[in-house]
């Protein structure tokens, strides 16, 4: 015979048992939408099943084989009073229609969205910034007003979650919430997809075989900072003759990017890609990689080349100091004039080839041990347990 007590038990038992539904709603591609990939990726099918909602900016047919159902709706970056609320009322119908156990809201548009869409509607709600808004180059009156806006939907949000310790420190310092709301799991990489990479041809590419390639990957965008790039190539190109730099990337610098090339004189040695589906394929050739970004919530292309052993030279930055160390699995280079600090240090890895294969194993052991996707995902679900059941 069957008590009230052990009916409630079956109750609790089953709740725990079932799947975590998850909505995810992002309206940025880049990062983001690698990101995602990767997290649906090595999600548990067992334990999570994963909705996305995505602007027009995302490809679905890449979610095909890793997400349980995809949503396209339109969804501008710009605010738009009459956009933003046609959004909202899109993503509500959503919510609605699959009524997930948790929402997650992927960048500061797609927060603010969510967040208004899910007002009333009984579930748990994650929010991943994917780095602070106020923490770009702005000025103090924008800065103040996009830490207001956070701190004002905080107490609609049950967990943040921050990408970085750095992001973390952030949101303390601005007092976007009390520090028990945030949680700290770090960006992952598809490790196994990085173990099948087949770079591109150089002979394709228009590369000599002999070159000393030296590359970015990345937006052309004031944040990447793609002028000092090119700056860094100049004197590089001085020191090493055979040295070849590839951008991989597109963006509303490109125009201003190729000008300052054609001025250096170094059209013959250089290539933009433009956006290119598989950065990897591109990012294999480089001798050395570099991202001299005036600002980075993470910076996920770091841990991918320091996984394909490329040594990398980037800015100390933000999340960038959370990747790499200095001196033993990366170089570090100040920000305020990176371009001749990190031209000094390829021409270092260049000359010389213990510093090279010592930055080479470091920073392929960091992101083995680190930045596993494998291990971002198990840690997700954990957080989604701990916001369900506590």
């Amino acid at each position: 015979m069957e008590t009230a007590g052990s009916e409630l038990f079956l109750d609790e038992y089953s709740s725990l048992c079932k799947k975590i539904r998850v909505l995810h709603v992002a309206e940025p591609a880049g990062g983001v939408d690698i990101y995602l990939k990767t997290l649906f990726r090595y999600s548990d099918p067992s334990k999570v099943e994963n909705i996305l909602v995505c602007s027009q900016n995302y490809d679905t047919r890449d979610y095909r084989d890793v997400a349980d159902a995809v949503e396209q709706i339109h969804m501008e970056h710009e605010v738009s009073a009459l956009d933003d609320g046609r959004s909202v009322r899109m993503i509500r119908e959503l919510i609605e229609r699959y009524s997930p156990d948790i929402v997650y809201a992927h960048s500061t548009k797609a927060g603010a969205l969510l967040r208004m869409a899910d007002i009333g509607i009984r579930n748990r709600v994650l929010y991943n910034p994917h780095g602070w808004s106020f923490n770009m180059r702005i000025d103090q009156k924008s800065r103040r007003k996009y830490a207001m806006i956070e701190r004002a939907q905080s107490p609609f949000t049950d967990r943040i979650i921050c990408i970085s310790d750095s992001e973390k420190r952030s949101a303390l310092r601005h007092r976007i919430c009390n520090e028990k709301k945030l949680s700290v799991i770090y960006n992952g990489v598809d490790l196994n997809a990085l173990r099948n990479v087949h770079p591109e041809s150089r002979e394709h590419l228009g590369i000599p075989n002999n070159a000393f390639v030296v590359g970015m990957c990345g937006r052309i965008s004031e944040q990447k900072d793609p002028t000092d790039f090119v700056k860094a190539a100049k004197v590089i190109k001085l020191k090493i003759p055979e040295a070849f730099f590839i951008i991989v990337g597109d963006g509303p610098e490109r125009k201003l990017i190729e000008s300052q090339i054609k001025r250096y004189e170094l059209s013959d040695s250089f290539l933009i890609t433009g956006w290119v589906k598989d950065a990897w394929l591109y990012m294999s050739l480089f001798d050395v990689g570099m991202l001299l970004s005036k600002w980075e919530g993470f910076g996920l292309v770091i841990p991918e080349m320091m996984y394909l052993r490329i040594p990398v030279i980037a800015t100390a930055i933000d999340g960038i100091r959370d990747i790499i160390t200095g001196g033993t699995d990366g170089i570090l280079v100040n920000p305020s004039d990176p371009a001749f600090a990190a031209a000094k240090a390829v021409v270092s890895i260049h000359d010389d080839t213990s510093l090279s294969e010592h930055l080479r194993i470091n920073a392929h052991r960091t992101a083995a041990l680190r930045f596993d996707g494998k291990r971002m995902a198990e840690e997700t679900e954990v957080l989604y347990e701990e916001v369900m059941w506590g």
